[in-house]
């Protein structure tokens, strides 16, 4: 194999190395992936838009229906029955999003996602206080009752309010726990545990729905629409998290093969299994990984893929630093994995020019490995780091780059001054604006670089982040 690209190696003492054009270079394991054509319509774009299309024709429907239903003459009850319908609508949108469907979940990324379900989750609590408050407003205006005591007696009358409290109640409760100050101080498994409590919310208000609801029982239309809303919605959950983890971990067998220390706190975890290629895991793609020993199953690690994905193994590579991550070094050979995904949109279906530019930081090279290994064009990989021994797989992305004929800069050092910021990021990779950039890493490093790519003129598609991090 041949090169006429140059490798810059800038930790190495001259500061660059020349591949002779005649030496034979080593041996890399690469994937053969056939990568399309740029296209003029994003994928990102078409999902966002069928998402988006999909919200505002069904608030189109309830609309109509809602028109097209008995009235009653208190504007107040009118209002919050349209926002209880509207509550309704957002709750079942709540779940699509949630539902990680794959095709979703590969255009437009799981953090997106997760993002999108934050704020949406936000209105959907203010719709349903909205709800509740005209509704109880408007009754007790009609009968000359005190608004607290026109609540206890809607409860204790109607059926399905006391369930529509309770539901609305633990909404309130998940809400307050999903607000960035608290959690950023709970353990995952404590959010995730107070969080499935949704699903209970969920069932309540449908009864509550089912109960008093009159706007979906005028028509058979409207019912028909009704349900099949809620059974789309409630379907794609059980589809996308529950069968399609099901289904894959029973095809595939994943089982730990080697557990190889890359450093002090690093550690690569290799897994064989059946039928791997027909998984459909792409380099930049990450996994929820549980290890299946007594004192792991029950914790899910976001981990990407180190390595492209090959049909035999597949590889992860984490810092074992924290309390969850601290026993990865000592799992043995042959654990059973329970492995979900592949998720992310942090891939080459992204892309928008031939030749691309990888920015990681820390162990936020494990996915950009694994990218340079697929990415075709001409690749230009900038890797920060504090220390040159912080710097995590090096030998595997000199010897990659160099086969490819890639462009590898290493830097070290504090962090002050910014060795990324723009005049010495144009000197480092002079046609940046005509390249696709990939960036990953520390939450500070990565927000400061996509600041500098939209200083130099960077276009918007051209830039690919992705937080690696479960839901919250």
């Amino acid at each position: 194999m041949k090169v006429d690209r140059q490798v810059n190696d800038s930790s190495h003492p001259a500061g660059s190395v020349s591949p002779d054009p005649n030496e034979e270079l080593p041996s890399v394991t690469t994937v053969e992936r056939l990568q399309p054509p740029p296209t003029a319509v994003r994928p990102k774009v078409v999902a966002r838009t069928g998402l988006y299309a999909l919200l505002a024709v069904n608030v189109g429907v309830v609309a109509v229906f809602f028109l097209q239903s008995p009235r009653d003459s208190n504007a107040l009850i009118l209002i919050g029955r349209l926002a209880g319908l509207y509550g309704a609508l957002l709750m079942a949108f709540q779940l699509l999003l949630v539902a990680r469907l794959p095709w979703l979940d590969r255009r437009i990324g799981m953090d997106r996602l997760t993002s999108l379900h934050r704020w949406v989750g936000f209105s959907l609590l203010w719709t349903l206080v909205g709800h509740g408050v005209f509704i109880t407003f408007g009754y007790a205006e009609s009968s000359s009752m005190g608004p607290v005591d026109q609540l206890v007696n809607l409860a204790e009358t109607v059926e399905g309010v006391l369930r529509s409290i309770t539901a609305l109640v633990l909404i309130m409760v998940i809400g307050a726990v999903s607000a960035r100050y608290a959690r950023r101080r709970l353990a995952y498994e404590t959010w995730h545990f107070i969080h499935l409590y949704t699903y209970v919310a969920v069932v309540l208000a449908f009864t509550h729905q089912i109960g008093v609801g009159t706007t979906f029982t005028t028509s058979s239309t409207a019912t028909a629409y009704w349900w099949g809303m809620w059974g789309t919605a409630l379907g794609a959950v059980f589809l996308g998290r529950v069968v399609l983890p099901l289904w894959r971990n029973l095809r595939h067998q994943l089982r730990v093969s080697a557990v190889v220390p890359e450093s002090d706190n690093v550690v690569s975890i290799y897994m064989t299994g059946r039928d791997l290629d027909q998984l459909p895991a792409r380099a930049g793609q990450f996994f929820l990984w549980r290890f299946l020993t007594r004192d792991r199953w029950w914790q899910a690690n976001p981990f990407s893929l180190s390595a492209a994905p090959d049909g035999r193994t597949l590889r992860l590579t984490a810092k074992t630093a924290g309390e969850g991550t601290a026993a990865l070094r000592h799992i043995k050979v042959g654990t059973r994995v329970f492995a979900e995904g592949p998720y992310g949109a942090f891939t080459t279906m992204h892309r928008t020019r031939p030749d691309a530019l990888l920015i990681a930081g820390g162990v936020g090279i494990t996915p950009m490995r694994a990218l340079l290994e697929e990415l075709q064009g001409h690749v230009v990989l900038i890797y920060r780091v504090a220390r040159d021994q912080d710097a995590v797989l090096y030998e595997e992305l000199r010897d990659l780059a160099h086969a490819k004929g890639a462009m590898l800069h290493l830097i070290s050092g504090p962090v002050v001054p910014d060795r990324l910021a723009p005049p010495e990021l144009v000197k480092l990779v002079p046609d940046i604006t005509d390249r696709d950039v990939y960036v990953c890493g520390p939450p500070g490093m990565t927000g400061a670089v996509l600041r500098t790519l939209r200083e130099l003129g960077v276009p918007k598609p051209q830039i690919h982040s992705e937080r690696f991090s479960l839901a919250g």
